[in-house]
């Protein structure tokens, strides 16, 4: 991929420069040993209404002012060479972006609502840290954490895309302290444009179509103007292998049964390490259909037909008879019987279907005035299997009087006198495994108007919009147990007739069917129609955002180097969410009383829920609205031959919260273009804000019972966990350096930069186990207190709500570094232009203190389990010419450890504690990527492309915990074609 750089407007391009054999070989070794990042200036606007180029890190759009935060631009050029089906693929590239979700993210997840969401995070901050806009606009979140989903926004019709690395909250206002995500559309587009695209990988899935399209007229001597667009992408994804230590899915290698083994600390004073990094693990619990896992029948395992057998635990593991195994760390062995491993049976990327359609209208009243309207509608379809069968980890009674046990089962219950035994399996042999099938459906109407108007003597700029967006996700969870009737049908029993029933009346009564778990034998239709009914899980949420907005800027003054440029605005916002879910899940209370899709059961918990496998769904709703002003000032400082010239960048924001209370941001900023030619300088400072999301106000309440220890006293109390509307905006404090290298005349074509950042956010929103809440409350930590009552003379009364609280703090530290070149390649008597560039982002620090005591603040950069490696790098060499391109990209990973907290050993270790715990391996090795990509054009209207991803296929590497989607590709080699017309 080729990204051309953020310094110019389009009204100035990058101008094309001879280049010589010597430089090309300097500037090849340079680019590829240098780390490099994102992180160029803004490109200066002129001041004419008609092409101005607002640039997303700041709302001033003055002549000759370079923004003081680094922003980067991606043109539609470099998207249309990425050639990805979603053009979140493309952004979440880039190194300062870490953490972002997508297909491959929350596949193993049946509870979190979000599989399937593309979200940006940058620098590792979280996506609800990041402020994703569309031509400078919020756009309605598609999830209760406030981030939205980049697969619900017109793609093709992008132009650009800005990516601001800074603290953004004082010219944006809440969720910018990691920075600015803003894609900018061609709002003037003319003509008809269409791209039709098909790939699949290597391994021949995640076969994946894209068709687009957008036509766009003016009418009225132009001073109407259409634009429409129409988009429909499906990725089939990757999906589950199934049980077992083998291939991954369709022939990957890289999986081979991953896990840690963990010790108990009090072992560890045999100067071994506590956590063992093993590969085919065998987990003791369970098997695949079945095994007894503790007594004196500990070990016998069932097969085909409900053979028993003995089973092969690996490690020359030898049961205790009391659930443990020797030669084992619990709940893993090494080697043995791995049939029943069941992590290879959850999708490795989510089935994703987007379809999309855009229109804007906007009418010229004059030259100086138009008036817009925007409809974006779309929808967003997902499916992932979490894993399959839902295993059960010896946590089954099974009697010995069941009867689908063996004869010889059943007198080995009665030679031992035992009458039960403990029980765990894999549950294989169910015949459908889970399926979570999200469905997101946006409805987004923009009104706006935007122009100019003379006041004061100084020409004015105005836009202002209302939006109104509705996000309705439903979420169907097929194919999964309820619990309390699993328990019961299992139960079994015959009767003197020879029949065998459910031993429970009350759950004969209400329908229990006998389903016969020991071993691989046929279900019965009606066990499985009763322990897995048709309707499963469901949760319906809508959400909603109103936005009016109001800005202004202008250049009110001509001082002693230039004008003072002003801009200033007013916006409010209103955000909220209604979920329902299903009665099972929810419990029965008054707003979802039962239902014939789900009758009435007395096996069933109807007041709390809760009675799913997984996906217990809560009913919920909350609101909030926000109020804002801002003032951004860009005043000239000096202009002189000896001097240069700089700019200092001031902007300050209010903002009132219906429920967190006030907020100041401001930001302090910069640059300065020095005489040394190409030179400049550039720094900012800023306060921003996160402010709580609806999730963490408003979330539901879900009751269960549980212990806590309080003063010495171990009580039963009533655990709360529900959202806090007490909770305040988090507040960062970022600051970043920098140093820009822009064309100097000595190197015509070249460009680099330097810029170092550092973040800090107190108040973060987290949260606390019970233990930890209550601990703190005995500690003397007051706001905590308010959350419980521990001591009340009636003992069913106490209850401690978990809540999310600001106590925590991170700190980031790290620099980015860019240098690209372009040139023409006639120095060397060849057709077209040769670019080379080079992004990364290298992070120092990512510190998490928890603010809880006794615990120490965590270091996660270069954790290649999390989200932020060492390193992270992007870069590319591309040549072009009027007749295709061809482009070599490369994506690299630096190594990285599972822990900065672990103390690596083999032998003399220290002793663990749980602050450094002792480990045999503590290395994540990185990963190189290669990418080719090549354009023809086949005549003037039509362009035929071709790409390749992960050229050399290297697959993922694995941790005790398995593969990170967050860091690492999943797919292996990817192959796409396309077309794409103009006319």
């Amino acid at each position: 991929m080729t990204i051309r750089p953020a310094r110019r407007s389009e009204a100035q391009p990058l101008q094309p420069y001879p280049l010589k054999l010597s430089t090309a070989a300097l500037l090849g070794a340079g680019l590829i040993s240098a780390a490099t990042v994102c992180a160029q200036e803004a490109a200066p606007a002129p001041k004419a209404v008609d092409n101005v180029v607002t640039v997303t890190g700041s709302r001033i759009a003055a002549r000759g002012f370079n923004q003081p935060t680094p922003t980067t631009t991606l043109t539609a050029d470099d998207i249309e060479k990425s050639a990805e089906p979603n053009i979140f693929n493309t952004i979440a590239q880039l190194p300062a972006l870490q953490g972002s979700t997508g297909s491959q993210v929350l596949t193993y997840s049946t509870s979190s609502g979000q599989q399937g969401l593309s979200a940006f995070s940058l620098r590792g901050l979280g996506a609800f840290r990041t402020l994703t806009l569309l031509d400078g606009q919020r756009v309605v979140p598609a999830n209760v954490t406030g981030v939205t989903d980049i697969s619900q926004f017109p793609q093709l019709l992008v132009k650009r895309v800005d990516v601001v690395t800074g603290g953004a909250s004082a010219s944006y206002g809440s969720d910018a302290v990691g920075g600015v995500v803003n894609f900018i559309t061609d709002k003037k587009f003319t003509g008809f444009k269409a791209n039709i695209e098909g790939g699949e990988t290597t391994y021949h899935d995640d076969k994946n179509v894209t068709l687009q399209a957008a036509w766009g007229r003016g009418f009225l001597d132009d001073k109407l103007h259409v634009v429409v667009s129409v988009e429909r992408s499906k990725e089939d994804g990757i999906p589950p292998n199934g049980f077992g230590a083998g291939p991954g899915p369709n022939g990957r290698t890289a999986f081979k049964a991953p896990a840690f083994q963990t010790r108990p600390f009090a072992q560890t004073t045999d100067g071994k390490p506590q956590i063992y990094d093993i590969r085919n693990a065998q987990n003791y619990q369970y098997n695949l259909y079945g095994l007894i896992t503790s007594g004196p029948l500990q070990g016998t395992a069932f097969g085909d037909g409900g053979v028993p057998y003995k089973f092969n635990y690996g490690s020359n593991g030898v049961p205790d008879g009391k659930g443990g195994v020797s030669g084992c760390i619990s709940p893993f062995c090494v080697g043995g019987d791995l049939s029943g491993v069941s992590a290879n049976t959850t999708t490795l990327a989510s089935e994703l279907k987007r379809e999309n359609a855009y229109t804007r209208i906007g009418y010229a009243i004059n030259d100086d005035h138009e008036i817009y309207m925007t409809i974006n509608a779309a929808e967003v379809n997902s499916q992932n299997q979490p894993n399959g069968g839902a295993p059960k980890n010896a946590n089954l009674t099974i009697q010995c009087d069941n009867p689908f046990l063996p004869a010889s089962i059943a007198a080995a219950c009665a030679a031992n006198n035992i009458t039960s035994f403990q029980y765990g399996t894999g549950n294989a042999n169910l015949p459908k495994y889970i399926s979570v099938e999200p469905t997101r459906r946006m409805a987004r109407y923009v009104i706006g108007a935007d122009g100019r108007f003379d006041a004061g003597g100084t020409t004015w700029s105005y836009n202002g919009y209302y939006q109104r967006g509705i996000n309705r996700t439903d979420l169907y969870v097929n194919n999964i147990t309820l619990t309390p009737r699993y328990n019961a049908a299992i139960d079994a029993i015959r009767l003197p007739d020879g029949s065998i029933v459910c031993r429970s009346v009350v759950a004969r009564n209400s329908g229990c069917q006998p389903l016969n778990i020991i071993g691989n034998v046929p279900q019965s239709t009606g066990a499985l129609a009763y322990v897995m009914p048709p309707n499963g899980p469901q949760q319906h949420a809508r959400q909603t955002q109103d936005v009016a907005s109001f800005n202004v800027s202008g250049e009110p003054l001509a001082l002693w180097a230039g004008p003072l440029a002003v801009a200033t605005g007013l916006e409010y916002r209103r955000e909220a969410y209604t979920v329902r879910a299903d009665p099972y899940g929810n419990g029965v209370t008054a707003d979802s009383p039962n239902s014939p899709a789900y009758p009435a059961d007395p096996l069933l918990n109807t007041s709390s829920g809760a009675n799913w496998f997984a996906g217990n769904y809560h009913n919920g709703s909350g609101a909030y609205s926000v109020r804002e002003a801002y003032l951004e000032v860009n005043l000239p400082l000096f202009k002189s031959a000896g001097l240069g010239e700089a700019n200092l960048n001031v902007a300050g924001r209010g903002t009132s919260y219906s429920t967190a209370g006030n907020a100041k941001t401001w930001k302090i900023g910069g640059t300065w273009k020095t005489s040394i030619d190409g030179v400049r300088l550039r720094a900012v400072t800023s306060r921003d804000v996160r402010a709580p999301n609806l999730s963490e106000l408003f979330a539901p309440v879900v009751i269960t019972n549980n212990v806590v220890n309080h003063k010495g006293t171990t009580l039963t109390v009533q655990q709360q966990v529900t959202g806090n509307p007490a909770l305040k905006p988090e507040v960062a404090r970022s600051t970043e350096l920098g140093i820009v290298l822009a064309q100097p005349r000595w190197a015509p074509g070249f460009s680099a930069s330097f810029d170092y950042y550092t973040i800090k956010v107190n108040g973060v929103i987290s949260t606390l186990g019970l233990q930890q809440e209550v601990d703190l409350c005995d500690a003397g930590h007051q706001d905590l207190c308010a959350a419980m009552v521990l001591d009340s003379p009636v003992p069913t009364n106490n209850y401690v709500r978990l809540q999310q609280f600001n106590l925590a703090s991170l700190k980031l530290k790290g620099y980015d570094i860019e240098t690209s070149y372009r040139g023409s390649m006639a120095g060397l008597g060849l057709p077209g232009m040769f670019t080379l560039r080079a992004l990364a982002t290298h992070t120092i620090d990512n510190i998490t203190d928890s603010g809880v005591p006794g615990t120490i603040p965590t270091q996660g950069a270069g954790v290649n389990m999390g989200t932020t490696p060492r390193w992270k790098l992007l870069a590319s060499q591309g040549w072009s010419s009027d007749s295709g391109s061809l482009t070599l990209s490369e994506r690299w990973i630096s190594n990285g450890v599972y822990s900065n907290e672990y103390i690596e050993c083999q032998t003399n270790c220290p002793v663990s504690t749980p602050i450094h715990q002792t480990i045999d391996n503590n290395h994540m090795k990185g990963v190189l990527y290669v990418d080719l990509g090549a354009t023809y054009k086949v005549s003037e209207n039509v362009m035929a492309y071709a790409k390749i991803d992960n050229l050399a296929n290297r697959n993922a590497p694995t941790s005790g915990n398995g593969i990170n989607p967050s860091l690492y590709d999943l797919f292996g080699r990817m192959y796409r074609a396309g077309v794409r017309f103009t006319f």
